[in-house]
């Protein structure tokens, strides 16, 4: 494609290096975005720096933070005792978008998957052992998608998990949700009922 400047070829360029940005979208938000006024712009462009410069993760649960502690884990009236354990972060929102859900979280960052490459040592998996140790925990609830890698992560972890205490409890979520789905496209009382009839393991 001909851009009629340098300018816009390389905004085209970076904005449709994000997930789901082909090129004609990308051409269609930089032209947008040429067209509005620099006041809307410039905000735009301040929260995207301001994300990479200031966004925490929390050093408890590995969700994303604003402080050392995510709001989450500061939470006095949270459930201590119970970690729902996560892939990344939509999972998480996903998951408090029901409401039914009032204990903690870990986020993984991932799941093991030896095709791509990520292994026990490339996920969130030392942090989550570290708070079995030390903290009053008594359940955990395993909520990862509904696939292969998702059944992998589940079984190594709680083999790992009760290594350490064979006291706690370890749950997944029930299959309401499709095989080969995603939490994040899931409706929120299929979640929901998925979280409260959960399965021990």
């Amino acid at each position: 494609m001909n851009y009629p400047s340098k300018i816009v070829e390389e905004t085209v360029q970076q904005l449709s290096k994000l997930p789901g940005i082909g090129k004609k979208t990308a051409l269609r938000l930089t032209l947008f975005m040429l067209r509005q006024p620099e006041e809307l712009v410039k905000p735009i462009a301040e929260s995207i720096l301001l994300l990479k410069s200031q966004a925490k993760v929390c050093k408890k649960c590995c969700n994303i933070a604003d402080e050392e502690v995510c709001f989450i884990c500061a939470n006095p009236k949270r459930e201590q005792h119970v970690i729902c354990v996560v892939k990344d972060v939509q999972d998480v929102l996903a998951i408090e978008n029901t409401h039914f859900y009032t204990g903690l979280y870990h986020v993984l960052g991932g799941v093991i998957d030896p095709v791509a490459g990520f292994g026990p040592d490339k996920i969130n998996i030392p942090q989550l052992l570290q708070r079995i140790t030390q903290e009053p925990i008594t359940e955990v609830i395993f909520a990862l998608n509904a696939t292969i890698e998702g059944d992998t992560t589940v079984h190594y972890l709680a083999k790992q998990i009760h290594a350490i205490r064979e006291d706690i409890k370890i749950t997944t979520i029930s299959r309401g949700i499709p095989v080969g789905g995603e939490l994040e496209f899931v409706d929120e009382t299929t979640l929901g009922r998925s979280l409260q009839q959960r399965i021990s393991l």
